[in-house]
């Protein structure tokens, strides 16, 4: 039988197989939608009758001997910022009303898969702050304790997820937003290269911030996720060559001896990582020492990455800003982050984008005696919902620069970075750790993460939704 903490690859197995259909499995997660989405608030639109129609169509196939997706009959929700044909693409917002005419790449990669999209997941207006809140779509909650977030700017997509409505969400991350939310949540959420998984049909996320990527409950389903959406067309800004191995198969690869320094240095001067996190990291760093692998605590030396990232930042709000159909509709929060980014001209952006690759110079020298660097993954523990109540966008980004300071470095230089969950604190809320890798090498993240995973399993569901 299909359940709540089925993964995307134990469903394709039962879909595949014939042991449940994928009208099945779609009828069961909309039974969980329908039942755990009014609590959480993870689902701005549900398309159940498209899903049905879908996942009708994919038994058709199945019965009629063809060929079948690496994920078919899989449910996924996506983040309301990539296009959905036939939904309108919110941002978060109420700045845009007609639906998109297509599927965006990645989400026609997904279909052409076998999945079935479910639905959108709510987000902050243009992904703007680590906390999933906005005047459209209200409070997202996590999942673990409603009273507090799942995080941001993928805060829906993680709370799909994390409650077992989907195994699988697709989120962005353009400072941390698919991080931040694994962490909050207990997933794994890898952000990959710049460049990994094409943007179409723009050029490019935030210009050389953004990525596209899933949030699972496990490693191989990421992997897996991975597989089917990465790749470039024609448009893409941001380029990168294919590995030499499937991510599937990394996954399920030990990762050998790797030189692994830590730290709980903040990128961010003045920033403290909270007790459970630090000691996340120190536990995980003798983990890896007891796995075999050479493990050294570093001093990094991390460069500042805000010359960079605050021009492109202000830049990329101000880009999908200028393109939705009512600016006037757009939250007044957001309206003054239009008018505070009037300074990044485009010359001012190609000065940023310069000093984004000078940074990723220097922070790359990391790589040169080590394979990974594990860090905390957030500075606070999850705070309470709320977080967008009061205040603009300054007192906002004072309010976000903790949570973002181990995160956004890696946007500006491109690297992969995987949010690895190590346990619950005391708290009764999910701790974890990040791995980074060199640019191009999350092959190298998802077979130690799979490591991890292995010799340390995390709770994959919140007590409340196992029942």
């Amino acid at each position: 039988m299909f359940d709540a903490d089925s993964s995307a690859t134990e469903t394709v197995r039962l879909t595949t197989s014939g042991e449940v259909t994928a009208a099945e499995v779609t009828e069961a997660a909309l039974s969980r939608i329908e039942s755990r989405n009014p609590g959480l608030n993870a689902f701005s639109a549900v398309l159940a009758e498209q899903a049905r129609a879908r996942a009708r169509e994919l038994d058709a196939q199945r019965a009629a001997g063809a060929a079948l997706g690496p994920l078919h009959g899989v449910p996924i929700g996506i983040k309301d910022e990539l296009d959905v044909e036939g939904c309108v693409t919110t941002f978060g917002g109420r700045g845009n009303v007609t639906p998109a005419a297509a599927d965006g790449e990645v989400v026609r990669r997904l279909r052409a898969a076998g999945a079935v999209i479910i639905g959108k997941t709510r987000m902050p207006e243009f992904g703007q702050w680590p906390f999933t809140e906005s005047l459209d779509g209200g409070i997202t909650r996590n999942p673990w304790d409603r009273a507090h977030t799942p995080g941001g700017s993928s805060g829906g997509t993680a709370a799909a997820v994390a409650s077992g409505m989907v195994p699988v969400a697709i989120g962005g991350d353009g400072g941390g937003s698919i991080r931040i939310p694994a962490a909050y949540c207990g997933l794994f959420g890898l952000k990959p290269s710049r460049g990994r998984v094409s943007s179409n049909p723009v050029p490019h996320l935030w210009w050389a911030l953004g990525t596209t990527g899933p949030l699972t409950r496990t490693v191989a389903d990421s992997a897996l996720v991975y597989d089917v959406i990465r790749g470039n067309v024609a448009g893409d800004r941001y380029r990168l060559e294919e590995p030499a191995t499937s991510f599937s198969a990394a996954a399920g690869t030990a990762p050998g001896r790797l030189r692994i320094g830590w730290s709980n240095v903040p990128v961010t001067k003045g920033v403290k990582p909270a007790r459970a996190h630090a000691r996340a990291v120190e536990d995980t760093a003798r983990l890896l020492a007891d796995l075999g692998h050479e493990v050294r605590e570093i001093d990094p030396r991390y460069p500042d990455p805000t010359a960079a990232f605050v021009p492109q930042f202000l830049a990329g709000v101000r880009t999908e800003a200028d393109a939705v159909e009512r600016y006037a509709d757009l939250e007044p929060r957001t309206r003054e982050t239009y008018r505070l980014g009037t300074w990044v001209t485009p010359q001012v952006l190609e000065k940023a984008l310069a000093a984004g690759d000078r940074v990723a110079e220097r922070a790359n020298r990391l790589f040169d005696d080590l394979d990974v660097v594990l860090s905390p993954t957030i500075g606070p523990r999850p705070r309470r919902v709320g977080a967008l109540a009061r205040g603009g966008t300054i007192a906002m980004t004072l309010r976000s620069r903790p949570v973002v300071a181990w995160t956004a470095l890696w946007n500006v230089t491109g690297n992969p970075a995987a949010s690895v969950p190590t346990g619950i604190g005391e708290d009764g809320l999910p701790v974890a750790v990040q791995l980074v890798g060199r640019i191009g090498d999350e092959t190298t993240l998802l077979s130690l993460s799979a490591q991890l995973e292995q010799v340390r399993p995390w709770p994959l569901l919140p007590p409340q939704a196992q029942q």
